[in-house]
């Protein structure tokens, strides 16, 4: 039985919930201190995952590949549009904070949604416990992601709670898939996946502190054409 997506998901809730209701509690330093310390070990999970990597060229092509890919087909401004309409639909039942504009909102908002969704940490998490039944790692996960998605609802309020139902998507979806997936791939592949998703989470935590604001979003496509170029790579090389 798949229990981790549940429990990380939950997770959200809870945490979006809590931060919702302590927003205007909180003080200032530790709303504008702790998104830092998040971004930063984002940053610090992305290099861990890189320096693994067993293919060098085959993170750089995933993800420069990855990128073209889309920015071809603008997948940022999708994601852009699924953070405007969680934040009319959270609007209709409750006010947003106040203090922040639809620009910075957006940015935030998208930002957060990759971190939640597309983490090395859950996507391993969700092939494990599809591969072992063990679901430690996302349990792991959702003691982290709980006081961060507090931390950022004191500033985009009960709108980050909405993202608990994407992750659980995409976490269901790869623990039901690793069944079908794990026995094609070797262990260079599962390294240079690993490698490119450290990429996004490098730019996710550079874009989460303010240094850049990376189109992680258009980035994604990177992680769908990680293992077939890395198997393409070790057969013709």
């Amino acid at each position: 039985m798949i229990i981790g997506p549940f429990i990380n998901g939950a997770a959200i809730l809870l945490g979006a919930l809590g931060g919702t209701l302590v927003a205007h509690r909180m003080p200032e330093r530790l709303r504008a201190g702790m998104p830092l310390a998040f971004g930063v070990s984002s940053m610090a999970m992305g290099v861990v995952l890189i320096a693994h990597v067993t293919n060098m060229p085959v993170m750089v092509i995933a993800t420069v590949l990855g990128a073209l890919i889309g920015e071809l087909i603008r997948i940022e401004d999708g994601l852009s549009l699924i953070g405007g309409l969680a934040k009319r639909l959270v609007e209709k039942v409750a006010t947003t904070p106040r203090g922040i504009s639809h620009e910075a909102f957006i940015e935030s908002f998208v930002a957060i949604l990759v971190l939640f969704c597309a983490s090395g940490a859950g996507i391993f998490g969700a092939l494990n416990e599809g591969m072992t039944h063990d679901p430690s790692v996302l349990i792991a996960k959702a003691f982290l992601d709980l006081p961060t998605a507090a931390i950022f609802a004191t500033t985009l309020g009960l709108s980050v709670a909405t993202i608990a139902v994407p992750q659980m998507a995409v976490q269901l979806a790869l623990a039901f898939g690793a069944t079908l997936l794990m026995p094609l791939t070797t262990p260079e592949m599962v390294a240079d996946f690993s490698a490119t998703g450290g990429v996004m989470m490098l730019a996710t935590g550079l874009r989460i502190c303010g240094i850049k604001m990376f189109p992680i979003g258009n980035m994604l496509p990177g992680l769908i054409i990680a293992m077939p170029v890395s198997a393409l790579w070790s057969m013709a090389f």
